[in-house]
């Protein structure tokens, strides 16, 4: 009996001593193949939302500070502004008819032959001016000069009330175009702006992720070497923190086209750098808008143009009416004739004549041209009606489909404001089990995963809450510039 213990004792012994030289074997392959993890570097915020891959230039530019440097040096702005001139200065060179208009001409003449003893001195000035008939010059005068001042003033023109008629409109019609592009603008300066912030965060976010990720390695080795956890939790942890760097390393990346797309659209120099900001107390509070506020189409920039085509269009309709009153100017006349036979002489006399008149055009048939023009003139407009009906159509599915993605993401960032709230709960929870043993690691990369989603999902809602505003804003009608 004793001698049986005996041996069960050695037995048991030996077998520990086995178990503990293959434990420390194990320990040293895999301490070759699994060494303590890297420093991890440091990953704290970036700032948010400060932009991080610039040098400081001390320059921070809010949403509203991008919007008011895009209306100064964005080139389509003031190309539809210096466009907005050029149609003040048309409409001036277009009514510059309705003033007198003053001509100055001349013919100095020698002759070689002269085919008979008068000469008959007559003015070139057609029909719309009238004509000057000068006193007879002896045929012995081989030299003549005659120089002659012309004056016409419109009195009825077709051409001149219609553009009298439309001058005003071309220019609204400009300052419209140049409203549109502000619109334009505006909004799409906010979504680039949006779009740097959601990535920067997002930068931030990731950031902190790999910081937790970089702890949970260092922890998962520490207890894989003191033989609490094996080595799976180790890989595990090794894994989830590569697939963290590889997120941040991605959004720092297309952080630099986004910031170009910003710098394109506010005309800012493409060497030069600066920072964005925002309060973000400020950025929460304006993700409210009055939901019930009803569609008006005569908010909309476009329904305004369309309607300045219509006006438009009906002035050209009239103009063709026009067409069929006369044209009615007023003309003077004055020259002077001088003759001599010496070159040096001819201007030693002269003799002058002048006269005044009216000139008169009446359109009395032109080939049914001016019925054709006003029949093709009113269907224009009835294709103008057509396009203001299929953008009314257009508007009201532009404002239904963005009210209700605003309504969406409304209730979305709602839901993910709680769920970041209570993923930190489980994840700080779970974390504490692991470390006292009392779950296992994919407990903890399962919690990690579920905030890193949620925290994701949490920006990525709110910046597509204020994109939504947006668009809502601009299919009511009422954006601000």
């Amino acid at each position: 009996m004793f001698f049986s213990m005996h041996l069960v004792r050695t037995c048991f012994f030996a077998a520990a001593m086995l178990c503990l030289i293959s434990l420390n074997t194990s320990a040293q392959i895999n301490k070759k193949q699994f060494p303590a993890p890297d420093q991890v570097p440091d990953t704290g915020k970036v700032g948010f939302p400060v932009m991080p891959l610039t040098a400081d230039t001390g320059q921070s530019l809010t949403l509203r500070q991008c919007i008011d440097y895009a209306l100064i040096h964005q080139p389509a702005l003031n190309q539809s502004l210096i466009n907005t001139d050029i149609a003040h200065t048309t409409n001036a060179i277009n009514l510059a008819a309705w003033l007198p208009q003053v001509n100055a001409s001349g013919n100095l003449i020698h002759y070689i032959q002269q085919p008979n003893n008068n000469i008959s001195t007559n003015t070139a000035n057609g029909s719309a001016t009238g004509s000057t008939t000068g006193t007879p010059i002896r045929s012995n005068y081989v030299n003549t000069f005659i120089p002659e001042l012309s004056v016409s003033q419109a009195i009825v023109s077709p051409g001149l009330l219609y553009a009298a008629k439309s001058a005003p409109l071309l220019v609204k019609q400009a300052k419209q175009v140049t409203d549109s592009t502000k619109i334009y603008l505006v909004t799409s300066v906010s979504k680039a702006f949006y779009n740097v912030l959601l990535t920067l965060q997002q930068i931030n976010v990731l950031k902190e992720d790999t910081t937790r990720l970089g702890k949970s390695l260092r922890d998962a080795y520490h207890q894989y070497k003191g033989g609490i956890a094996d080595e799976t939790d180790y890989l595990q942890a090794t894994i989830t923190l590569s697939n963290s760097k590889t997120q941040l390393k991605q959004a720092k990346e297309n952080l630099v086209p986004q910031y170009a797309a910003l710098k394109q659209l506010i005309g800012y120099e493409p060497e030069k750098q600066f920072n964005v900001s925002i309060d973000t107390v400020q950025m929460m509070n304006d993700i409210r808008i009055d939901t019930g506020e009803r569609l008006q189409y005569e908010n909309r920039i476009e329904y305004q143009q369309i309607q300045t085509r219509k006006d438009l269009q009906a002035q050209l309709t009239k103009y063709y009416k026009y067409a069929f009153l006369p044209t009615v100017s007023g003309f003077f006349n004055y020259g002077l004739q001088f003759a001599n036979n010496h070159f040096s002489d001819l201007l030693s006399g002269s003799n002058p004549s002048s006269s005044v008149g009216l000139s008169l055009s009446i359109p009395i048939f032109t080939g049914f041209a001016r019925t054709h023009s006003i029949h093709k003139s009113r269907l224009q407009e009835q294709l103008i009606n057509w396009d203001e009906k299929d953008l009314k159509l257009g508007i009201y599915k532009q404002y239904t489909t963005s009210l209700a993605s605003y309504k969406s993401n409304l209730y979305s960032f709602q839901e993910q404001q709680k769920n970041v709230g209570m993923a930190k709960r489980v994840y700080f929870v779970v974390n504490l089990q692991y470390k006292q043993g009392v779950v296992a690691y994919l407990n903890v990369i399962t919690a990690e995963s579920n905030l890193i989603t949620a925290e994701i999902n949490y920006t990525n809602s709110l910046f597509q809450l204020l994109s939504s505003k947006i668009d809502l804003q601009k299919a009511i009608g009422n954006v601000t510039y």
